[in-house]
């Protein structure tokens, strides 16, 4: 097995990590703020992505494409929390799974209308086609090495507005304790939909990345939600750096399992059996991880202090 393998699998399973934070960033903030379930975060992914591809077909420019992109995703995001969202703050989290799983249906459907089923893939300036040498031997493609970089600003940005801004002490103090903070004259509600909105911007903005490695396709939003969730129960719910730790720890593992676990088991049993177990070990390796925290710290590895 060669390292400059094993590195570039590496880096790829980080590149996975970013895109999983980008997502877990603002569910995890829904979640320890407002204390609703939202399973349609995956569709606001979806959103992003698919509007991205619109607008940058319409102007003909890669980065309006992807700013007309994120503001459509912050836009749908606020008049989502506004018309549907509001009124589920107090009732109880089966009525919210049940009235996001609606959104689910109804986001399938309208861009299935709007854009058919049919994949679609996007298309990336020249500049970001292309691979960068990383050291003798080994190359690593620009965009998703881009796709690393602006993760991790993006993480680092959001570290600073939660922990050091006017804006991020009034998330933390409505995490606390929302009736304190609506007291003191902070308008709650307008909060709640700004930390919504820009929860939903950071989706867009992790399907604007993803679409050009994979497929544009109603329902994409789905697949990666169930990772988004094991990364905010091993990060520990409401909080940023829980998530980014974890968001990695996900795309690492998740990554070195799919590419390296069948070859070795394969040496280690008979090649048949590990071309059978391999692939249904390396699926549930992330599911073993998220036991095995939820076994050594129910809270998470970084939990969001009260």
């Amino acid at each position: 097995m060669s390292w400059i393998l094993v590195f570039e699998q590496l880096l790829n399973g980080v590149q996975l990590g970013v895109t999983l934070f980008l997502m877990a960033a603002g569910l995890t903030l829904v979640l320890g703020i407002m204390n609703l379930v939202n399973l349609a975060h995956g569709s606001l992914y979806m959103v992003g992505a698919y509007l991205t591809l619109a607008a940058t077909q319409w102007t003909g420019n890669y980065f309006a494409g992807v700013a007309l992109g994120l503001l459509g995703a912050l836009v749908i995001g606020m008049l989502v929390e506004v018309i549907t969202l509001r009124a589920l703050y107090e009732r109880d989290h089966l009525d919210q799974v049940l009235a996001t799983f609606g959104l689910i249906l109804f986001f399938n459907e309208l861009v299935a209308i709007l854009w058919g089923r049919a994949s679609l893939y996007a298309q990336l300036p020249e500049w970001l086609r292309g691979h960068v040498e990383l050291f003798a031997g080994s190359t690593y493609p620009v965009y998703r090495l881009s796709v690393i970089i602006v993760g991790l600003i993006v993480a680092v940005v959001l570290w600073y507005v939660v922990t050091r801004t006017r804006l991020g002490m009034l998330i933390r103090a409505g995490a606390t304790n929302r009736t304190m903070v609506a007291a003191l004259g902070v308008n709650i509600r307008l909060l709640y939909t700004v930390v919504f909105g820009f929860g939903a911007a950071l989706a867009g903005l992790a399907g604007v990345m993803a679409g050009p490695i994979y497929s544009v396709q109603p329902g994409m939003g789905e697949l990666i939600l169930i990772q988004v969730f094991v990364v905010i129960v091993i990060g520990g719910i409401g909080s940023v750096r829980g998530a980014l730790v974890g968001a990695l720890i996900v795309g690492v593992v998740d990554t070195l399992g799919r590419a390296f676990l069948k070859p070795a088991l394969s040496t280690m049993i008979s090649p048949t059996a590990g071309e059978a177990a391999g692939p249904a070990l390396a699926s549930m390796l992330i599911y073993l991880l998220m036991a095995v925290v939820l076994a050594l710290r129910p809270a998470g590895l970084f939990p969001a202090r009260g």
